[in-house]
């Protein structure tokens, strides 16, 4: 092959292709404050979620607070319920509840979850909001950047982090509140007598807070949230999500208010842009659907406010299905929504029976590994076990220990066993059995324990007893 046969790649490379570069400085977001339905609709599910998450820890039930994660005894206080580790399985549960409410909410009406009610999307906002107190409109930020360091922009700087670094402490106070007594967390910052795990993780959420609502804000959902990329696979066509009216706002145009747009040959948007400014992740949702859109909706109250003024019908940008941006209509009740209603409430009814038919009480009964059975002098087998017994019950009780499974044979030593609220008790005994009733090597035995003022209250536990091999 000669070298007139060679390509030269440069002179075939489309001219459009450039250098990408895959780690680009992040560009600020200047976001334009709007008001409007959607925007009120953020404040009311925002808001209670907040207080809920600040107010809970400082709660009591009983004499103990209401929401505590209690790690060093292993112990989960919810709302006068105690859960142990024994019941991990049902946060497990829960979670699963949890994610199958998140897809089903996902496929009705897209990323709502992120716009009105995600912890990230609710903090940021009220960043976004002490910005705006101590730095201005959206005008004026920019150009207090641009300006060169004076007194004054120091001070704005210095409020506006102030309060950022406030509502952050307060968070991450808060947060390591539901793990460690919350006044005691209180009294011992504000004497400086917290201990170092206390302080370090005060710091680290405060710190997390700081950066992620503070610096990082739409990168969090763009690139940190994995539900971002996943979100598509449950869109359909029929799926709410926030849209551009192509057919009605194309081509876009600026004109005079009053004039009839249509002599202008031009649609109803009159591209001023506002969409973009109050979009908290900076996109143009005149693009179409984005994964970084969460749904919030302010674009749509930017826009009605613009049609108002213009005197032009509302919902250019809306919450319509790609069904009726066809010229279709959307169909609410569809195989999906059917199926993760029918799911969810089958799971949400096996947990709720779950938690209110469970026992407090928890029996685990293990052989003696170390030496297989005793032969006693008269002929009789005894096998060593450890029981351990837990009352996960909020008040004490004498539990009565029973065994069944062989026949004639009995407990050497105590079976009445007093415990205290939430105490754990372990316990060694001997099970004596005469050999004439044993026909197997190993025969199964069951271990029982019955609260004495109260029969419900019970517990079995599965062992084994082994003979001598004949």
């Amino acid at each position: 092959m000669s070298d007139k046969d060679l390509i030269d790649l440069q002179e075939v490379a489309p001219a459009e292709v450039g250098e990408i570069d895959l780690y680009q400085r992040r560009e600020k977001i200047y976001t334009r404050k709007i008001e409007g339905l959607y925007q009120r609709l953020r404040l009311y599910t925002g808001w209670p979620l907040l207080l809920g998450y600040l107010l809970l820890p400082w709660m009591s039930w009983d004499g103990r607070q209401a929401v505590w994660f209690d790690l060093p005894e292993r112990k989960f206080h919810i709302l006068g319920l105690t859960f142990w580790p024994q019941d991990f399985p049902m946060l497990a549960f829960l979670l699963i509840i949890a994610a199958y409410s998140l897809f089903a909410v996902t496929t009705f009406a897209g990323r709502i979850w992120c716009g009105y009610t995600c912890p990230q999307t609710v903090w940021t906002s009220i960043f976004m909001w002490i910005e705006q107190k101590t730095e201005g409109s959206r005008n004026q930020r920019m150009k207090l950047d641009k300006a060169p360091w004076s007194l004054e922009k120091l001070l704005r700087k210095v409020g506006k982090h102030g309060g950022w670094l406030f509502v952050a402490f307060v968070t991450g106070m808060t947060f390591v509140g539901y793990f460690y007594p919350i006044r005691d967390l209180v009294y011992d910052l504000a004497t400086f007598s917290a201990g170092k795990w206390q302080l370090m993780w005060t710091v680290f959420f405060t710190m997390a807070t700081y950066i992620n609502a503070g610096w990082m804000r739409e990168q969090v959902c763009k690139y940190m949230c994995p539900y971002a990329r996943f979100q598509s696979v449950m869109f359909d066509q029929d799926t709410l999500i926030v849209s551009y009216d192509r057919k009605r706002g194309e081509p876009r145009g600026s004109r005079k208010r009053g004039l009839d747009h249509k002599d202008l040959q031009v649609g109803d948007c009159i591209d001023c842009e506002l969409c973009v400014q109050v979009c908290p992740t900076g996109i143009d949702i005149r693009n179409g659907l984005q994964y970084e859109c969460i749904g919030c909706a302010l674009c749509i109250d930017a826009c009605n406010s613009v049609m108002d003024k213009m005197e032009y019908p509302r919902g250019l940008i809306r919450y319509t299905s790609e069904h009726e941006l066809e010229g279709g209509t959307t169909h609410w009740l569809r195989p999906r929504i059917i199926g993760y209603a029918t799911v969810l409430c089958i799971m949400i009814g096996v947990f709720s029976y779950n938690i209110f038919s469970r026992i407090p009480v928890e029996l685990t009964a293990i052989r003696d590994r170390n030496q297989l059975y005793i032969t006693t002098d008269s002929g009789a087998i005894e096998n060593i076990y450890t029981l351990q017994l837990v009352n996960m019950d909020e008040a004490p009780h004498t539990y009565q220990l029973s065994i069944s499974g062989i026949a004639g044979a009995e407990i050497i030593g105590a079976t009445s066993y007093p415990l205290e609220a939430s105490e754990v008790r372990s316990i060694t005994l001997r099970v004596r059995a005469e050999p004439d009733v044993l026909d197997k090597p190993s025969t199964e035995l069951v271990f029982r324990v019955e609260a004495a003022d109260m029969p419900s209250l019970q517990a079995v536990s599965e062992s084994r007893f082994m003979k001598p091999i004949e």
